[in-house]
């Protein structure tokens, strides 16, 4: 990709659309990547979390609604970007002015930074874990090499081509492996499922802690949390409506495989520590350092999406320099944070980029020239004033009204309210109908 020396869309290669003759990703390599994308140890986390709030029935229908629903939101993103060819910031800049934009493009480079960082301590956690299982690696020393380890691994990926990466490796030997492993762990847990009754288990009551719509909530959270970034991916593929496919069948499968597996672990091996339970089932060491392997493309795919927006806020810095930047600078934060402790902020920060979706999705979907817009606008007055509007409404749901849930009320208010006072690229209000 071209670079530039002004933060314009002419001469900023994340502002402007891709040509279609770089744009090689078909529904395929979309599936792929947001399948691998979606699978991960903190999804079967959030799905243990379920239970005991709710039945197991319940908690399978939350999941399997939440999901479909969320990588929808998500698919959608990803046609309007590969639509348009613009990556996420472009997107932002398009709804919400090319000078106002650069606040949220900042905030979500600074949540980036702070995902990719959780995710290299998650990646040192386990494998410090598997280590143990083995017998060894007792030394203080060990996270330290563990987390370098991790950190080099980023740092030769952001070194290549993000296309080659999707197309060569994840799509042809890393997808397999980590089915392979989701399969053996499923089918491991479901053996013990049906040895403790899996009838009892099936029809297993909720406590109440935990409304429908809170769960709904908190399933629809991990797919939205990937909304920042899904239209730096999708605009390199060939057409809109084979991203939308692609990333809805691949995200929507993973999504539900790991929140099922997360619940039935739960169900059958009661622990606080996830990574022990699975360790505990047959072939859970080769299993588990599969998707401790596949987790490093949830780090990649931060830190490329964050090295575009950084590319877009100084184009001067090219992607692969970015990138290479953000990584060192992650690895080095993950020794010294507490990053459980600062978990809840990265939960705070998150929540900003619900609204903000809402409003572009409202904005931008069935717009015939959504380049066009990128540098149409300084400030978007309308779009900042129902952004802020949702955020507001965002933190109200969840302190006094949690029965509700947070993001899906906040992104139907932004949705709405952006959409009923869309302007096309001349200004003028356009038919508010879907």
């Amino acid at each position: 990709m071209a670079t530039g020396s002004t933060n314009t869309a002419a001469g900023n290669s994340a502002l402007a659309p891709i040509p279609a003759g770089e744009r090689h990703f078909a529904w395929r390599d979309h599936a792929a990547l947001w399948f691998s994308l979606g699978v991960g140890l903190l999804v079967m986390q959030i799905g243990a979390y379920l239970v005991p709030a709710l039945g197991t029935q319940a908690a399978v229908t939350v999941i399997v609604c939440g999901s479909i629903l969320g990588a929808g939101l998500l698919a959608w993103t990803a046609k309007i970007g590969c639509d348009s060819g613009l990556s996420s910031a472009g997107l932002m800049h398009a709804t919400y002015g090319s000078n106002f934009a650069r606040l949220p493009v900042l905030l979500n480079i600074v949540q980036l930074i702070g995902w990719t960082t959780f995710e290299l301590v998650v990646m040192r956690d386990g494998t410090m874990a598997i280590a143990r299982q083995s017998g060894g690696f007792a030394n203080t020393l060990w996270p330290v090499l563990a987390t370098f380890l991790w950190g080099g691994v980023l740092l030769a990926l952001l070194s290549g081509s993000m296309v080659t990466l999707v197309r060569k490796f994840i799509s042809r030997y890393g997808l397999p492996l980590v089915v392979a492993s989701l399969l053996w762990l499923s089918w491991q847990f479901l053996a013990k499922a049906n040895a403790q009754g899996l009838g009892a288990l099936w029809n297993r009551a909720g406590d109440g802690s935990m409304s429908t719509l809170s769960a709904l909530d908190l399933v629809v959270a991990m797919p939205v949390s990937w909304l920042p970034l899904v239209a730096d991916f999708a605009r390199h593929g060939r057409d809109g409506n084979s991203a939308l496919r692609g990333t809805w069948l691949g995200y929507a499968i993973a999504n539900i495989w790991c929140y099922a597996l997360g619940l039935l672990v739960v169900l059958t091996t009661p622990s606080t520590d996830l990574v022990a339970a699975l360790l505990l089932a047959q072939g859970g060491l080769i299993a588990l350092g599969l998707i401790l392997i596949d987790e490093v493309d949830n780090a990649y795919g931060d830190l490329y999406s964050g090295s575009v927006a950084g590319h877009s806020l100084l184009p001067r810095w090219n992607i692969r320099s970015w990138g290479i930047t953000l990584a060192v600078l992650c690895t080095l934060l993950a020794l010294v944070l507490p990053m459980h402790s600062l978990e809840p902020f990265l939960l705070l920060l998150s929540s900003v980029f619900v609204p903000l979706y809402g409003v572009i999705l409202a904005r931008l979907a069935g717009q015939a020239n959504v380049a066009a817009l990128v540098t149409a606008k300084k400030v978007n007055n309308s779009a900042v004033a129902i952004w802020l509007l949702g955020i507001a409404c965002y933190h109200l749901c969840a302190q006094f009204f949690p029965v509700w849930g947070a993001a899906l009320p906040t992104l139907v208010l932004t949705f709405v309210l952006a959409r009923l006072t869309r302007e096309n690229s001349s200004g003028a209000l356009v038919n508010p109908a879907v």
